[in-house]
């Protein structure tokens, strides 16, 4: 890899091709400099005596946080814009932020997950004018504009994504009689019943889960073609596709290792590393964490798209952490300054490559980050903001989406069949009733 060099300052403005091929390490002072640069050049002038409040969700990765907060300390010693920093689970973001949201305090920015800040549309600061600025630079992929934009204007800025794909023991998938990973969902169904025969099973997060169960729950029902609602937001989960997703996981979940109705977005990076796991749906940080604490189990590990299902072509659904600004927060300008900031060429490379695959970008101009094929275990992981589609699926991602994923409707619908509480069509009943009750339908 070429060695990051801090470019003299026309480059530095320019933001050129140079900039986006070197992305290994910044220097304190190097980071300072180009953070001294930019403000003195950009649009956004933070008003005097600034001070943000910005909630984030806890890391995965460490390096990443450590990389994260270089970001906002040079912003900081560059603008004079004090940053405080809050962490919280990815299950607690949502709650916090509405909270603040309906009081009208306590939070400039939300860093949260998903469809959020379509969730109150209206608190959001409209930032259209850093999202032409970044788009105008890097390019955003289309599903950027899907997570950013409500009524024709961007109402959050989609800083990355985290990809939820397969991670696999190698060793283990052989003995169950496979040479590469199933690219279908039948040929994974027979993988899982096999790794439970060998007692290295399979598991996913079937309960309330944010992250993962969301995301694969998700990816089952769309992959079998059924959709809470169809193109023009009408429910229509109640459906023959929707029954044969449901009897599906059924299938896998009597194949998973125990537990894991209950699991949080923590506890499959857990049974994994502790060798008790052989395959789950996650972010690259149970690669990660084991390349520096267990390297026999990272050199046995791989990591593969999700399967294709009878619909016939990918149906993923990736993470995607989207920036709000809310619209009563006092200093605007500077928290629209510290937005486009972080998703300049010469931190957010660094940044993302100090993650090692566990950030993806939603502006194409990063595909050219040379970590993403260092390592051919992490490639797989550089386009999911390309390939995911949104938790509206057919719908729009609006309110009532942004409801439902937050209410976890579709997550709820598969735990009832698979712990025994309902049977399948009476599951997808309940699923469809609550979704009417959103979509007022």
């Amino acid at each position: 890899m070429t060695n990051f060099m801090m470019p003299n300052r026309r480059s530095l403005l320019k933001g050129g091709a140079s900039v986006l091929a070197g992305a290994a390490t910044l220097s304190a002072d190097q980071l300072l400099g180009f953070a001294k640069a930019w403000a003195q050049t950009s649009q956004w002038k933070p008003e005097p005596g600034a001070k943000i409040n910005l909630l984030r969700w806890k890391r995965f990765v460490e390096a990443e946080d450590k990389a994260f907060m270089d970001i906002i300390a040079a912003f900081t010693k560059a603008t004079g814009v004090a940053v405080n920093v809050s962490n919280e689970s990815y299950d607690d973001i949502q709650p916090k932020a509405s909270v603040a949201a309906n009081t009208g305090q306590g939070l400039d920015m939300v860093w949260g997950l998903y469809s959020l800040p379509h969730l109150f549309p209206d608190k959001c600061l409209e930032v259209t004018d850093v999202a032409n600025y970044l788009g105008g630079k890097y390019t955003w992929a289309p599903s950027a504009k899907e997570y950013g934009m409500a009524k024709n204007k961007w109402i959050g800025i989609p800083v990355a994504c985290t990809g939820a794909l397969i991670n696999y023991r190698i060793s283990s998938m052989q003995k169950a009689g496979f040479k590469e990973f199933p690219k279908d969902n039948a040929g994974f169904l027979e993988l899982c019943k096999g790794l439970n025969k060998n007692g290295t099973p399979a598991g996913m997060a079937v309960g309330h889960a944010s992250g993962d169960a969301n995301t694969w729950l998700h990816w089952a029902l769309w992959s079998h073609g059924g959709f809470l609602v169809d193109k023009n937001d009408k429910v229509i989960i109640n459906s023959p596709e929707t029954l044969t997703a449901v009897q599906y996981v059924k299938q896998l979940y009597d194949n998973f290792i125990p537990g894991t109705a209950s699991w949080n977005d923590s506890s499959n990076n857990k049974a994994f590393l502790a060798g008790q796991l052989h395959t789950t749906v996650n972010g690259i940080s149970i690669y990660v964490t084991a390349s520096k604490e267990n390297k026999a189990i990272a050199d046995d590990m791989n990591h593969a798209y999700m399967p294709i299902g009878p619909i016939g072509k990918p149906t993923e659904l990736h993470l995607p952490f989207t920036m709000l600004i809310f619209n009563f927060t006092k200093y605007p300008q500077a928290c629209k300054a510290l937005t486009a900031f972080m998703l300049e060429a010469d931190q957010f490379n660094p940044w993302v490559t100090a993650a090692q695959g566990y950030l993806s970008h939603f502006l194409t101009a990063f595909d050219a980050n040379p970590m993403w094929t260092e390592d051919p275990k992490r490639t797989v992981f550089r386009d999911v903001a390309k390939r995911t589609l949104t938790p509206a699926g057919l719908g729009t991602l609006g309110e009532n989406a942004a409801a439902a994923i937050a209410d976890f409707i579709v997550v709820d619908m598969f735990a009832n069949h698979c712990t025994g509480a309902m049977d399948a069509k009476a599951s997808i009943a309940n699923a469809e009733k609550q979704a009417k009750r959103l979509y007022r339908s």
